[in-house]
């Protein structure tokens, strides 16, 4: 994927509530608009400030830090009541939120937390449970044997996560090895490379969690092209439609954690709501996840969208 940032002015889409009136102003500043996971989330928000009368500024960084931080700032100097933040760095924009903060900002994160930052709520899936689920999806499917690797991307507090449920996963069976951890800061391209490198260095590998889809994708491209799509199973996260079509395909690609980011986007409006009106709001606000097979796929009606996916395997556990 091409990283670049629009200027913030052309970057900027107002969601106006009914009437035009301006009320309260709330920054959204996401990860990326390019995924379908961001666009629902971005969905979710929308539906839920136009029913509580809340205009959004909502901005893109495109994994960009440098453009996050200028649209922090900006959002600062526009003097929004609120900002909703996806970091694209978890602990790099940090200075920029608390300046945020020192301003009288109140902060939201949702789907990736900020470190070292004092927010009111983050909302986010239950990434722990969702690497648990495809840590056990993964195990059952080696026979709770054999070499497995994560492609990560370490910077990112939900992949933190989603990583230490995965390995708490596979740490209940002794027989599986985990030989490799390494990033390719969630982008196809990279995944790609990464996995050809990770396969070639080692043979042995026969199970890959793949901390979001486009990492997926990116490693099923390379097991294709090394003549290995029959023998190493990939696990994804985040169900985005193509992935779930790769799985229904019967390759490498044999199952995905599903998030709910309309879900997700929805609520932490309404935490921005509940807050700026004086309502008390958890601080906390997992999502439940759920695991996406051929299985479950085959099982359902219709193909599920993206922010809905069938609650197959629904996760039972919460942190």
């Amino acid at each position: 994927m091409i990283r670049w940032a629009m200027p913030a002015a052309l970057a900027t889409f107002a969601a106006c509530s009914p009437g035009g009136s301006e009320g309260t102003l709330v920054g959204v500043t996401l990860l990326n608009k390019q995924d379908g996971f961001y666009q629902d989330l971005e969905a979710g928000m929308r539906e839920a400030a136009a029913e509580a009368g809340i205009t959004l500024l909502v901005q893109s960084a495109e994994k960009d830090l440098a453009a996050q931080t200028a649209q922090v700032e900006d959002f600062i100097v526009r003097g929004v009541d609120a900002i909703i933040a996806c970091p694209v760095d978890s602990r790099g924009i940090g200075q920029a939120l608390r300046r945020a903060a020192e301003a009288r900002v109140a902060l939201f994160t949702a789907d990736i937390a900020a470190d070292g930052v004092d927010v009111v709520a983050h909302v986010a899936s239950d990434n722990v449970q969702g690497g648990r689920l495809a840590g056990r999806f993964l195990a059952e499917r080696l026979g709770g044997a054999g070499a497995v690797a994560v492609i990560d991307h370490p910077e990112v507090t939900s992949v933190q996560d989603r990583v230490a449920g995965f390995l708490a996963a596979i740490g209940e069976h002794p027989g599986l090895t985990l030989v490799a951890r390494p990033s390719a800061q969630g982008r196809r391209d990279m995944a790609l490379d990464v996995a050809t490198s990770l396969l070639q260095a080692r043979p042995e590998i026969r199970g890959i969690f793949a901390i979001n889809d486009e990492t997926a994708m990116g490693a099923v491209q390379a097991l294709a092209a090394m003549g290995r799509a029959h023998d190493v199973i990939v696990v994804g996260y985040d169900a985005i439609p193509e992935a779930r079509e790769a799985i229904r395909a019967g390759g490498p690609l044999q199952a995905d954690v599903a998030q709910h980011p309309r879900d997700m986007g929805r609520q932490v409006i309404r935490a921005v709501a509940d807050h700026l009106a004086g309502r008390p709001v958890d601080r906390m606000q997992p999502v439940a996840v759920s695991l996406i097979t051929r299985a479950s796929l085959e099982a359902a009606p219709a193909p599920a969208l993206s922010s809905a996916p069938p609650q197959a395997e629904v996760a039972g556990e919460r942190r």
